[in-house]
């Protein structure tokens, strides 16, 4: 479901590349990663590339408002234009199917479960989880295997 409250099947992003975020709204690493995905989104989104922000308030508190308050600030304060999801829990027995999912392909060095505010996982056309990068890995960091996927 999308932050509007839309149901959004995720066949709809079928044959594209795919970056999908945990996101939050007053995480230190808020601004940058915004700033950088928004880039990333200009540059590629007609391409066949899509970014996919899933809203989680698991870290520290810091996604706390209801999906009108997260969507005023992902939208007026960052302008990000790619999708933003219902608010989701990306741990723990609540974690929706697609974190499970996710973490099950790729988990992380410390095992499965998502660390912090802004883990990526890379997805090819075919749906395949090819990589996982950190919270601090920047964005645009992650361009060039996003060209070598879109070219693939």
């Amino acid at each position: 479901m999308d932050i509007s409250g839309n149901d959004v099947s995720l066949n709809d992003y079928s044959g594209k590349v795919l970056l999908i975020v945990n996101v939050a709204s007053q995480c230190g690493l808020t601004q940058t990663n915004y700033k950088e995905l928004n880039v990333l989104y200009e540059r590629y989104k007609n391409q066949g590339f899509e970014i996919l922000a899933f809203p989680c308030n698991q870290f520290a508190g810091q996604e706390p408002g209801n999906n009108e308050e997260i969507q005023e600030v992902v939208c007026t304060r960052f302008k990000a234009e790619f999708p933003i999801f219902d608010k989701v829990e990306v741990n723990g027995k609540n974690a929706v199917p697609l974190y499970k999912f996710l973490k099950e392909k790729k988990g992380g060095i410390f095992g499965d479960g998502i660390k912090w505010n802004f883990t990526k996982f890379l997805v090819n056309k075919e749906g395949k989880v090819v990589d996982r990068y950190a919270p601090t890995t920047s964005p645009l960091k992650i361009e060039k295997d996003i060209e070598k996927l879109l070219q693939s």
